[in-house]
């Protein structure tokens, strides 16, 4: 399957989840999440979900990071149109968020963090592999961003839906997950 087709399919079937499939599936994607032995965490980046396009949700993945580590710091994503890339801000009671034009909740003041702090990142997806390649909406910001990242930086994606056997235009530029965590089990890559 194509990125495009992938991008097609799993919009619509993402959509088409009611409100308890959605809580229910959150549940077993956390219960999953903690069965991960994690290296000590100071800095996660995680999307801010869009509700309307039935986003997993990080709250309850972000509380028991915090629980683990009452010093986390968490950091979201500022698109910066004019490059083509995501800058990174602390994410605290400080910080505002609006929504851009594209419905996307970024932050609109605060602190900047580098792409070389960051020790685990919360991957949006529409879909992935049996590689760990994903489709995301295919702008590629995430790409560019992880590309940045360090070598032991942990990506993790969270999907409602198991994997693909394959995503038929992955290239190069594709940064692979660690780990895609669903309702059923944890994928891990290597």
């Amino acid at each position: 399957m194509t990125k495009k087709e992938a991008r097609k399919i799993y919009k619509e079937k993402r959509l088409s989840l009611t409100t308890g499939d959605r809580n229910r599936n959150d549940d077993l994607i956390l219960i999953h999440f903690q069965e991960l032995v994690l290296p000590h965490i100071e800095y996660v980046h995680t999307y801010l979900a869009i509700k309307e396009y039935h986003e997993i949700e990080t709250d309850h993945i972000l509380h028991y990071l915090e629980f683990r580590n009452p010093e986390l710091k968490i950091v979201i994503p500022k698109m910066d149109h004019e490059k083509n890339e995501l800058l990174h801000i602390e994410y605290d009671e400080m910080v505002d968020v609006m929504k851009n034009e594209w419905g996307i909740h970024e932050p609109v003041n605060g602190n900047m963090v580098d792409e070389e702090q960051i020790d685990l990142v919360l991957v949006p997806l529409l879909a992935f592999d049996v590689k760990g390649n994903r489709v995301g909406y295919g702008k590629g910001y995430y790409d560019r961003f992880l590309s940045k990242c360090r070598p032991d930086t942990l990506k993790i994606g969270l999907s409602y839906f198991e994997a693909l056997d394959s995503i038929s235009n992955s290239n190069e530029f594709d940064i692979p997950l660690d780990y895609c965590i669903t309702p059923q089990r944890v994928y891990e890559f290597s």
